[in-house]
């Protein structure tokens, strides 16, 4: 999960009901500053939402980009079935192609963060043709860290036996922990927080983290994508194995970003240096012509 660190709207910036031919969608949509040098579609991770990209929405309009940061269904503003079925890889896969789609913008460069990575690596094999780019940020192509397997089935097992307050109460004390004095979360952040758990459906929980659980190695099917591929993460980056995402990226041929000094979510704590790096990989990849794994910018 991240926690964005301010709830302020960037310049240029509205939120509003994305609607495509698989429902509406909540979204924050920043605008480019002058004229636009493409558009992005930005996928949030598990426990996430689009909020998790306000740091940089705006980085990203200032370089000439439309960003648009995405909740999926279930997710905090988006309503979502119950069933825990409704949420599979194709679903939601077919929920991203929608949504690139109703930009109305042809082909987007499509950002999946963590979770969202495993749901855009869907969208992209399932429909390449929509998208001009695809960039796993903190995601890999396979299971996400032991330790972060048994976190994701303690959350699962505690949702199925426990009110959804009780879990959120747990999931708070547990987060504190080891926190240095006077480094508790501001109360809008908390108050945000509760709201976004409280808001998002317990069968997308369920949903998305058997997903983490079981995901395969896509290396493979990676690689044999017909897009650029970019592959970034925060030095300190622990979901994911740092080796292992390292070796996925010399193995798909794809561009490859360590952020220095980060963790899980890049996106929030060096927003900026990041904006830059991925602007540099789509602007080459337009120059390219859309040749995958030519890009050895660092």
């Amino acid at each position: 999960m991240s926690k964005p660190r301010s709830l302020a709207l960037p310049p240029r910036t509205r939120a509003y009901r994305l609607e495509t031919t698989r429902g509406g969608f909540a979204v924050l949509d920043t605008a480019p500053d002058g004229e636009s040098r493409g558009t992005v579609l930005l996928l949030p991770g598990y426990t996430g939402s689009k909020e998790d990209f306000l740091a940089l929405l705006g980085p990203l309009g200032a370089d000439g980009f439309r960003a648009v940061a995405v909740d999926g269904r279930g997710q905090h503003e988006t309503p979502g079935p119950r069933g825990r079925h409704a949420y599979s890889r194709r679903s939601l896969a077919l929920d991203v192609v929608a949504q690139a789609a109703a930009l109305g913008d042809g082909p987007v460069h499509l950002l999946g963060h963590s979770f969202g990575g495993l749901v855009a690596r869907a969208a992209a094999e399932l429909a390449p043709a929509a998208f001009r780019s695809l960039t796993l940020l903190s995601s890999g192509p396979g299971r996400v860290a032991r330790p972060q397997r048994i976190r994701v089935r303690a959350l699962r097992g505690a949702l199925a036996l426990l009110p959804k307050e009780r879990v959120w109460l747990a999931t708070r004390w547990l987060d504190s922990r080891g926190e240095e004095p006077g480094s508790a979360d501001p109360p809008e952040i908390v108050g945000f927080l509760r709201q976004r758990w409280m808001g998002t459906r317990i069968a997308q929980l369920a949903g998305a983290g058997r997903l983490l659980l079981r995901d395969p190695d896509g290396t493979a099917r990676l690689a044999a994508l017909a897009l650029p591929v970019h592959i970034a993460y925060g030095a300190e980056e622990m979901v994911w194995p740092v080796p292992h995402l390292a070796a996925a990226a010399t193995s798909v041929g794809a561009h490859h970003t360590v952020v220095e000094g980060a963790g899980h979510s890049p996106n929030v704590s060096h927003p900026e240096e990041l904006a830059a790096r991925l602007a540099a990989f789509w602007d080459h990849v337009d120059a390219t012509a859309g040749a995958a794994g030519e890009y050895s910018g660092g």
